[in-house]
């Protein structure tokens, strides 16, 4: 999950198509494969600031953010909270 993989990468290794790898991905976790990895990146995130006590400006490329404000945004709305509040 911490590299940019795009989900028709994902389809093709499953050989399934894109539109089958999506609906059998959202039946089994119940949201899309793109959620399901921007969560998982933000939950590494939050481990790295919290317990690693990290700069995200270190990690949000390592976690596949390509963005440094769009890692801040995507934080504080999963989170509620800024990187430096937590």
């Amino acid at each position: 999950y911490m590299f940019n993989v795009p989900i028709e990468s994902f389809a093709k290794l499953t050989g399934r198509s894109i539109s089958s790898f999506k609906r059998d991905f959202a039946q089994i976790f119940n949201c899309s494969p793109k959620l399901w990895l921007k969560n998982k990146r933000l939950e590494e995130a939050y481990y790295l600031i919290k317990h690693k006590r990290q700069k995200p400006t270190t990690f949000y490329l390592a976690l596949g953010f390509e963005n440094l404000s769009h890692f801040y945004s995507s934080f504080k709305e999963k989170y509620g909270l800024t990187t430096s509040e937590i």
